[in-house]
């Protein structure tokens, strides 16, 4: 938003929210149904103005992927500062100036008499005369007009709201308000209509003109640099005819230099050229940087793909929940599903920066589901031993193994790697002492008993061994669990109690034991056990993955995490199920054992000292995570 807006700033739909697309839908219906059953003057290009608005939408959404992907790398990284949630949340409505040309086009081809003709798919000559128009008045008037939007009445008003942004995305490029975009589709339009007076319009040149545009204003804001100085010494005169993506940069850090539209000769011409920008340009395309940490997970549902920073940036800004319309993308999701049954190798995905320290987190392309197989468990072992041997020759400090990536049947915790290389220099995290510290933080205190049920884990153990050293009495539900815990722990009597007939004495049990009631639970907690829990229990998960929510009645807390520091840089998505700015006490492990400068791994069934790193954790500015509902009866 401006910082004074100004009349028409928002969106006629905007009240529409996520269904601002039925303004469309009028038109889409007559020109199918036109096409369809051939009433007519029905043309061609009145059927094809809808498929071409979605391959707008692709093709800005590869630019967004593509930006993502390589700012991630830190390979060509122009501006490297953070990127935060209100910038995403303020760009999340880039697709409206798609849906407002669309409309336009609809009503210009029912207006105008000409519009209504046949249009050739191609034509030669228009697709020369668009061109020459665009590169004489078009640049030459958007230039003075985005000289105007910086005077103080108008960008005020307007243009600081695209200003907002100094670390630009893609779509940056078209977050402006309505009124600037009815502006700018007049000047984009004089090639189109003039072409269409003179009769020299096509199919073609309308749409490669408009993919042009999109394809410049996508490049100028990408911020990294990919385009070679051989290219401008090979041709002198083309930086007078292309901007590059650090061109346009400078104008959003300096804001009084670099107007051009994608033409830097107005500004050679007018004196507005920033001399810096050969000298940025340069050391932008030898910027290249290696991470110190790495955290290491992989795909949960077959929807996540989705909610991967480098998709879809509005529901990567936001905890996983149920999206309905994701079900229309079936054909590209059982494509990528496919691919991951042939493809191992990790990809970067997110990049972020804290106390001088360089963190990336690497994504195993494979679902939840693929590492519940065991004929799956080679390729995937293989796939993190690879990840860890390829942060190994980048000279990374710390690698962490997130969600199934440390399983005890899959690695042994991680612990299999350090085995198969014992030299290994890259110290290999599993976080399991900072998950039991959290967990054991996140207890209410005067709690006497509590309950612990589900898979019996690393973490499960070493939960039960310091809830016995605090004098809190254990309660399992199962005779295999607590064989497995006395004879682990070496427990003294009384600190673990196993109830034989919990299935006809759960109400009495609780009304026995519990003041509070308190369940520790981990993978595998059925369905009938949950809801047999009493009105009131608080489900504490000590698994990776939260529980199943079946009872409106009960309180859950969320998976072990907890809030990061301000100065924790570039966090624009949210990590799976977890609220904004929070991150996994197995992410935050390997993060902090870089920070602490430990020169031992935290793998296979060795753990470090749980006070230690509980207090080292908060000693760098993370903070314990409390669910709002739990923390009402704490």
């Amino acid at each position: 938003m401006a910082s004074t807006p100004g009349i028409l700033t928002d969106w006629p739909w905007t009240p529409l929210g996520s269904f601002k697309y039925v303004v469309l839908a009028p038109w889409v219906i007559h020109s199918t149904y036109s096409f369809m059953f051939g009433e007519e003057g029905t043309d061609l290009f009145y059927i094809l103005v809808f498929p071409f608005l979605l391959w707008r939408m692709l093709h800005n959404q590869i630019w967004i992927s593509l930006s993502r992907y390589q700012t991630a790398k830190g390979k060509g990284t122009i501006v490297d500062k953070g990127l935060e949630f209100e910038q995403v949340d303020r760009e999340r409505d880039w697709d409206d100036q798609i849906i407002f040309n669309g409309i336009l086009f609809y009503i210009v081809r029912c207006v105008l008499p000409k519009a209504q003709t046949d249009l050739p798919i191609w034509r030669g000559n228009g697709l020369v005369i668009t061109m020459l128009l665009h590169a004489g008045p078009v640049e030459y008037l958007y230039y003075w007009l985005h000289r105007a939007l910086h005077h103080h009445f108008l960008y005020s008003r307007y243009h600081s709201h695209h200003h907002s942004s100094i670390v630009t995305e893609p779509i940056t490029s078209v977050t402006h308000p309505f009124a600037e975009h009815i502006t700018y589709f007049m000047l984009f339009a004089i090639p189109m209509v003039a072409t269409l007076l003179i009769g020299t319009a096509s199919i073609s040149s309308y749409f490669v003109y408009i993919t042009y545009i999109d394809f410049m204003n996508n490049l100028g804001h990408c911020n990294f640099e990919f385009i070679p100085n051989w290219i401008f010494s090979l041709f002198p005169p083309l930086k007078y005819l292309m901007y590059t993506p650090s061109y346009h940069s400078l104008h959003h850090t300096q804001f009084r230099t670099n107007y051009s539209l994608f033409m830097p000769i107005y500004d050679y011409i007018y004196g507005t050229m920033d001399k810096s920008s050969d000298t940025l340009h340069e050391s932008s395309l030898r910027k290249e940087e290696s991470p110190d940490v790495v955290h290491l997970t992989h795909l949960t549902t077959t929807k996540s793909i989705y909610r991967l920073p480098l998709a879809f940036a509005s529901l990567a800004s936001n905890p996983h929940t149920s999206t309905w319309y994701l079900w229309l993308l079936w054909p590209v999701t059982l494509w990528s599903l496919m691919l991951t049954w042939i493809f191992g190798r990790s990809f970067v995905i997110e990049r972020q920066r804290f106390d001088k320290h360089r963190l990336q987190t690497w994504v195993i392309p494979k679902y939840s589901l693929q590492y519940l197989l065991s004929w799956q468990n080679e390729a995937i072992s293989r796939a993190i031993g690879d990840a860890i041997l390829e942060a190994e020759q980048m000279g990374v400090k710390v690698i962490s193994l997130g969600l199934f990536n440390q399983g005890e049947g899959l690695n042994n915790y991680g612990g299999i790697y350090i085995q198969r290389n014992p030299r290994l220099k890259v110290k290999v995290v599993d976080g399991s002492s900072l998950a039991v510290a959290v967990i054991l933080n996140s207890i209410p205190k005067g709690t006497t008993q509590v309950l612990l049920t589900g898979n019996l884990t690393k973490v499960a153990y070493a939960l039960a061994f310091s809830l016995c050293q605090r004098d809190i009495q254990l309660v399992t539900l199962q005779q295999a669990e607590y064989l497995k815990l006395t004879k682990s722990l070496n427990a003294t009597e009384g600190k673990v109690v196993h109830d034989s007939s919990y299935a006809q004495k759960i109400w009495l049990v609780f009304f026995f034991f519990w003041s509070m009631q308190i369940w520790l639970v981990g993978d595998g907690l059925s369905k009938k056990e949950q809801l047999s829990a009493p009105k009131g229990t608080i489900f504490v998960p000590f698994s990776q993955f939260p529980p199943k929510q079946l009872r409106r009645d009960c309180f859950y807390h969320y998976t072990p995490a907890m809030k990061i520091p301000k100065s924790l840089e570039n966090v624009y998505s949210c990590e799976n199920w977890l609220p904004r700015r929070v991150m996994s006490a197995w992410r935050i492990a390997g993060i902090v054992h870089a920070l602490e400068g430990w020169n031992e791994h935290e793998c296979g069934y060795t753990m470090s000292s749980i006070d230690k790193v509980w207090q080292a954790t908060l000693r760098h500015g993370f903070q314990p995570l409390i669910s709002k509902e739990a923390a009402k009866i704490d």
